[in-house]
């Protein structure tokens, strides 16, 4: 008996049910084979998953019901499983507790004796302790409003989840607006990393959340609500300035002044000294090194803030161009601004492909879906720093990450020079 799209795709959401579960076991200890074998076993899933959204042009809506109930289900233990003991949420929790306590959180270095008696159990192990915090004042605030109800990781946790929720709601509503299938949601709810990273606990997940909300914004003509969800999503984290190009003439100068404003006072009550509070920031771009091939060669020739610069460039160059080539509504036009500044940034996390999720579901975005498969092999260096190896990504694992994407690159641009030769072909006249 021949098995049709749906059963196909339950067995792969069987399949990854069961790797997430077994990867969700090990979330504390990230980089161990128990944890990435897994992870990439439901990276494998996730792909043949998008080859059947690619090949189905629609599924029933129970098929999307069950398909994201699974992703519910996965969800679940890793929200229940405690995070690694370094991992960014526990600086989360700092920042929100030394708000509400009346410290300014750009300025307070978690390893400053005087401010021992501050930490608790779940902030002793911070990562990078010796700096203050880099995280934008929207992201601030989201801290100490979070903690204010409940201070603890699992809080955290909760709350990213709900964004995550909130999101599938959202890209719902911009595939219904946009008259594409449903089960495109899958591409954003089956990936992996978004399991992990929720379950760890990455503030992405809320930045990715405005973002999206902005983007369902634009679409509907709600041009002030568009821009002050984009701004916002900026205050999260800086990623999405370079798609500021796209926002040309869709929104009106009121309304971007009305974006620019409200996240200039999300950093007033962080004002030191009547200067703009950068934290950490310039210490990020200065030292900060991980998964970066491009910037690393880069670096060899110029000042790390020049390539850093540079990096912001190359976005803002791929929104433009993406913006004439592409039609409003083309989700294509917010994916590959970022992944290209992505591309060329210091510090290429995995989960902080989670941004480019919720836009990928395009054929020209296949390279960048598989990039968020062929990133899992790097969490491989965290296991590499407990057996005392330097926090560097070996050669092998970039080339296997960088070169599957490269390789989907020119396939895609191969196929669409031979589709436009064979276009121009038909419309040669017969003589």
């Amino acid at each position: 008996m021949k098995l049709t799209p749906s059963h196909r795709l339950y067995g792969l959401g069987a399949i990854l049910l069961a790797a997430l579960m077994l990867c969700s076991r090990k979330l504390s200890s990230v980089g161990e084979l128990s944890f990435i074998i897994p992870l990439a076993v439901a990276g494998i899933a996730y792909l043949f998953a998008i080859r059947e959204l690619f090949s189905t042009p629609e599924f029933p809506n129970r098929v999307i019901v069950i398909a994201l109930v699974l992703a519910a289900l996965w969800h679940l233990p890793f929200l229940l499983t405690a995070p690694g003991s370094d991992d960014d949420v526990h600086r989360y929790v700092w920042d929100g507790r030394v708000q509400r306590l009346g410290y300014n959180p750009y300025v307070v270095v978690p390893s400053d004796p005087a401010f021992a008696s501050l930490h608790t159990p779940e902030t002793r192990t911070l990562n990078n302790p010796e700096v203050p915090s880099p995280y934008p004042a929207g992201a601030q605030l989201f801290f100490r409003a979070v903690t204010s109800i409940h201070e603890s990781i699992f809080a955290l946790k909760v709350a990213f989840i709900l964004c995550d929720f909130a999101i599938v709601f959202v890209l719902l509503d911009v595939l219904r607006c946009t008259r594409q299938g449903a089960h495109w949601v899958l591409a954003y709810a089956w990936n992996p990393l978004l399991a992990t990273a929720a379950g760890s606990g990455h503030i992405d997940i809320l930045g990715t959340l405005l973002l999206l909300v902005s983007v369902a914004a634009l679409l509907r003509r709600w041009r002030a609500l568009a821009a002050l969800a984009f701004g916002l999503a900026v205050s999260v984290k800086f990623l999405p300035i370079v798609l500021l190009p796209l926002y040309w003439k869709r929104v009106r100068i009121r309304d971007g002044a009305l974006a620019a404003i409200a996240v200039g006072l999300l950093y007033v009550p962080f004002f030191n000294h009547g200067r703009i509070p950068m934290g950490s920031l310039g210490t990020y771009v200065q030292r900060f090194r991980f998964n970066g091939p491009v910037f690393a060669t880069l670096e060899r020739v110029a000042a790390p803030q020049v390539v850093a610069g540079l990096a912001v460039l190359v976005g803002f160059l791929t929104a433009i161009w993406m913006r004439r080539k592409s039609a409003e509504d083309s989700s294509d036009a917010f994916a590959w601004p970022m992944a290209a500044s992505l591309l060329c940034a210091p510090v290429v996390y995995p989960w902080y492909l989670l941004w480019m999720l919720p836009f990928l579901r395009s054929t020209s975005t296949v390279p960048i879906i598989l990039w968020t498969v062929s990133i899992i092999p790097t969490y491989y260096v965290w296991h590499l720093r407990t057996a005392g190896r330097p926090w560097v990504v070996p050669r092998w694992i970039m080339m296997l990450e960088y070169g599957s994407v490269a390789v989907a690159i020119a396939i895609v641009a191969l196929r669409r020079i031979k589709r436009s030769a064979a276009l121009q072909c038909s419309a040669d006249p017969v003589e």
